[in-house]
């Protein structure tokens, strides 16, 4: 898989309330490289049964991990999600 653009595909997670959840923007220099993310994010969530909502463009994907309703804190399965999210893109890079 091809790497996101340098510059826009380091955006971190960003933790948000109301509701409580945590959010990621990443950029792709091709919809090509895009696709082939998307597919192991797809097969991801199958292994772990975690599904992000996923909103994307030609471009561009965000991700979006919805805290469980009534909890305070973002669980560690969410947080472990991302942090698998980002080994993607770090093997990509590579």
């Amino acid at each position: 898989m091809a790497k996101p653009t340098a510059d826009t595909g380091g955006h971190p997670w960003r933790e948000r309330a109301r509701p409580l959840r945590l959010e990621r923007r990443i950029e792709f220099d091709d919809y090509e490289p895009l696709r082939d993310f998307l597919d192991q994010v797809a097969a991801l969530s199958e292994t772990t049964q975690l599904f992000p909502n996923v909103s994307f463009g030609r471009t561009y994907v965000n991700l979006t991990l919805f805290a469980e309703e009534g909890t305070e804190q973002i669980g560690e399965a969410l947080h472990a999600f991302a942090h698998q999210v980002d080994a993607l893109l770090d093997s990509a890079d590579g």
